[in-house]
């Protein structure tokens, strides 16, 4: 998961959900991810069943970016 430092990802956490952010450090089995509103979000790291690099930029229905 170091690795992915610094990469805009995906992180499924099985049928519980998932969420996108930019990795900015992995420590002591947590995965620290920041959104696209500069929030962080805290990942255990033993919960995520799936991760994917994001090519495209994230869109959301209904709004123009």
């Amino acid at each position: 998961m170091k690795q992915m430092v610094g990469k805009e990802i995906d992180a499924s956490f099985g049928a519980s959900g998932m969420i996108r952010g930019k990795v900015i450090d992995v420590k002591d089995g947590i995965l620290f991810l920041e959104d696209e509103f500069e929030r962080t979000a805290y990942a255990s790291i033993d919960k995520i069943t799936v991760v994917w690099e994001c090519k495209e930029p994230h869109s959301r229905p209904g709004f123009i970016v």
